[in-house]
């Protein structure tokens, strides 16, 4: 059983949480995923599977699609809709469609972040969020990333306006009436590089206009070549499974990696690949170092290879046989 699941991860649960329910629904251990996704968002979790595990780092890098809806008038300190609102001297009012487009010129291309302490990023080995947690913050060096695609998407969501009340009973008892700023939600859609802080770039937005912002959601509709349309949810994993239809629903490896080159070997080749020896080979089309997909006959993916252009050579990088 190896090969690749998308899944369609729900609000609430973490990415470690779906990897435990894919092991329990699949009766494996031996499962792995290529990028988080934040509690409160949703959407699609690439799931390696078996020896597919193995092609993580190279699947990680892929490009990744997002359906963002930021809510402009506050910021939290989470830079997402789990956090407090925090104090700030923004006063509400109304962002055109104009005037945001004005300003999200400004970050499509290369751009630098610096990552949120809210993050999973480690330094000195410590998780950001962690310290967070503690009320400390650190230094962050800013990172570049690449913004593809920024755009606005008029949908219903777009332009809502309020502003929402909820109540909180004192320890004697007494009820006390709790009213939050006044808020307009915009839908955004990215398409970024991997690595890219959605959050940050909502906050960033927010400050340039304004009025400031956070993510009230994400969702993650692409990574690299796998979209939300073919993702299932755990529970339809769970039915796949028992009606015994895994293999139409698992992505073949060779499949998962098919943006690499590919050369499919004669029956001498695999031998020598199983054993990591290097093949003599010209492949003109293929510059130095570059990363290529050995198959055999079968269009079974047996390992990646490495391309030594003056060398005329294929080294066996990753074995999967």
């Amino acid at each position: 059983m190896d090969g690749i699941l998308i899944i369609d991860k729900p609000a609430g649960i973490t990415s470690h949480d779906v990897v435990a329910r894919c092991r329990r629904i699949l009766r494996t251990k031996r499962i792995g995923h290529t990028g988080t996704l934040d509690p409160f968002a949703t959407g699609v979790m690439v799931v390696l599977v078996g020896k597919a595990t193995r092609l993580a780092q190279f699947l990680d890098k892929d490009a990744k699609e997002y359906e963002a809806l930021v809510r402009f008038g506050c910021e939290t300190e989470t830079g997402d809709r789990t956090g407090e609102i925090r104090a700030a001297d923004y006063e509400f009012r109304d962002v055109s469609n104009e005037e945001l487009e004005s300003v999200l010129k400004n970050y499509r291309g290369e751009i630098e972040q610096t990552p949120p302490m809210y993050s999973a990023k480690k330094i000195e080995g410590v998780k950001l969020y962690e310290l967070a947690r503690k009320g400390i913050e650190v230094e962050r060096k800013a990172v570049k990333v690449t913004i593809f695609e920024l755009e606005i998407v008029d949908d219903k969501n777009n332009a809502k306006q309020g502003e929402s009340t909820h109540f909180e009973e004192s320890e004697t008892g007494e009820t006390t009436e709790n009213r939050k700023p006044k808020t307009e939600d915009k839908t955004l859609r990215v398409l970024c590089s991997a690595g890219t802080y959605i959050r940050t770039l909502a906050e960033d937005i927010g400050k340039q206009l304004g009025v400031g912002a956070h993510l009230a959601e994400l969702r993650r509709t692409k990574a690299g070549k796998f979209s939300i349309e073919k993702a299932v949810t755990l529970e339809e994993l769970e039915k796949i499974v028992a009606d015994g239809n895994l293999e139409q629903t698992l992505i073949s490896m060779n499949r998962a990696v098919s943006h690499l080159y590919e050369k499919r070997l004669s029956k001498a080749e695999v031998g020598k690949i199983k054993n990591g020896v290097r093949l003599n080979v010209n492949l003109n089309e293929l510059s130095d170092r570059a990363m290529l997909r050995l198959t055999d006959e079968q269009e079974n993916l047996l390992a990646i290879g490495v391309y030594h252009e003056a060398e005329k050579t294929v080294q066996p990088k990753l074995v999967l046989v």
